[in-house]
């Protein structure tokens, strides 16, 4: 009988770690400009962490989105199920068009150069600290994609002593302010909004922010919230959520994991971001 009890609880363990892990959540957004003229639904995907998930592909076609957007992480820095990963972009774009920043995985990566060339290959617009202007829905959207290469592991101990320097990102939003339209600038580092002090992005002439990395905090407790972030540590901030009027930051909790295997009470999230006119 005890043995009987321990496998039940054995499998009810892992039918919760899976459940954690894969139970995929909508998050919705509706934001209003006088730059936009017609309705933009934009879909927010972040760190997939080399997950080819079904789920979120299945989400995303009844969605229907005008536009996917992802903050990074795509493939993990082992270049973890790497053709499995460069058949899922050519899959999403077959959705829509897909704008692609890096993360700190992919940057850590020997064959980056190569990776963005088949990431761009499949389809995906790779922005490396590039501005891009589309066309969506006859709303002129000019996106920045900021390549911050920021989170290798030295930056990461340069951070825990108080010594590291952020970069200037001056010059891409100087670029960026020069452009007419409905403003995005895609992020990996959500600290790097407002944290960041005299580098903020939030000083700076745009519309919306969207960002990942943190993962939601891995695990999100009732009554404390998001419990860790890299760069931000214990109970960051810029975890999950909105921030800000204009500029806004919206932040995704992410699709897949990193080196911890495990997420708790922070399931897998899809942003879903309404671009309107405002309301009369």
């Amino acid at each position: 009988m005890i043995y009987l009890l321990i496998t039940l609880l054995i499998a009810l363990l892992l039918f919760f770690c899976y459940y954690e892990n894969n139970k995929l959540d909508i998050t919705e957004y509706e934001l209003f400009s006088e730059n936009i003229k017609s309705e933009i639904k934009i879909a927010q995907l972040s760190d997939l962490h080399s997950k080819p998930a079904n789920n979120v592909l299945e989400r995303l076609k009844v969605i229907n989105p005008d536009v996917i957007m992802i903050t990074g992480d795509f493939i993990n820095d082992h270049a973890r199920r790497r053709n499995k990963m460069l058949d899922y972009a050519k899959a999403l774009c077959d959705i829509c068009p897909v704008y692609y920043i890096t993360g700190n995985h992919e940057r850590r990566l020997e064959q980056f150069d190569e990776l963005m060339q088949q990431l761009s290959n499949a389809g995906f617009n790779v922005l490396l600290n590039e501005v891009k202007i589309a066309d969506i829905n006859g709303n002129r959207i000019v996106i920045l994609g900021l390549d911050e290469n920021q989170a290798d592991f030295e930056d990461y101990k340069a951070r825990k002593n108080g010594t590291f320097v952020y970069k200037d990102m001056r010059p891409y939003f100087e670029t960026l302010s020069e452009a007419d339209g409905y403003k995005i600038v895609l992020s990996h580092f959500p600290e790097n909004f407002e944290k960041v002090e005299e580098n903020n992005y939030s000083q700076y002439d745009f519309d919306l922010q969207l960002s990942g990395h943190a993962h939601g905090g891995q695990f999100i407790l009732p009554f404390i919230g998001p419990v860790f972030s890299p760069g931000q540590g214990l109970f960051p901030k810029y975890a999950r959520g909105s921030f800000g009027d204009r500029p806004r930051l919206i932040v995704s909790r992410g699709i897949g994991n990193s080196e911890f295997p495990l997420r708790l009470f922070n399931h897998p999230e899809i942003n879903v971001i309404t671009l309107n006119k405002p309301q009369k």
